[in-house]
């Protein structure tokens, strides 16, 4: 199971927002979690590297609650970029999101050396505010489960960054 090579939504974030340690494009030391539509779920893909081992043998924990924190926030973003009307590579920036509530359950333990499929499921629960549910699979077999409460990122958040207040 490769990676998919087309676009996901973080290629489409603008700079200022691409530093996410879980899926920045920027970030030179983060995982760079990708998120895309596969028909009406949204997946990303990724492969452990060895350092990603809770054991020998296993993935570890922050790795996968990192992966479906990301996963939500990027899934949300595609659905509310949906919503108006947009799809990726028209032109148009899509939303950027916030986790507001990430919750994970370990369902198996998760095995190392094989590429995690995330599978997400979005709801809309309010205009601002979006629900996606998580599955990660490692070769075919569900080992995690996770949801998300991801929220429209508030615009406050980039001004405090360039004015350089806390």
């Amino acid at each position: 199971m490769e990676e998919r090579a087309g676009q996901a939504v973080q290629d489409a974030y603008p700079d200022d927002f691409a530093w996410c340690y879980g899926c920045g494009r920027l970030n030179e030391k983060g995982h760079h979690f990708r998120t895309w539509w596969e028909g009406e779920h949204t997946v990303s893909v990724y492969t452990p590297l060895p350092e990603h081992i809770a054991l020998p043998g296993f993935v570890y924990g922050g790795l996968l609650a990192s992966l479906i924190d990301c996963h939500g926030t990027g899934s949300a973003a595609l659905a509310l970029h949906r919503k108006n009307g947009h799809e990726l590579g028209d032109g148009t920036e899509p939303p950027r999101f916030v986790t507001a509530s990430l919750k994970v359950d370990f369902v198996k333990p998760t095995p190392h050396g094989v590429p995690l499929k995330a599978v997400g499921t979005v709801q809309e629960i309010h205009p601002k505010r979006w629900k996606v549910e998580t599955e990660v699979y490692a070769a075919g077999t569900l080992c995690v489960r996770g949801e998300v409460i991801a929220v429209v990122m508030p615009s406050t958040f980039l001004a405090r960054e360039r004015s350089g207040s806390e």
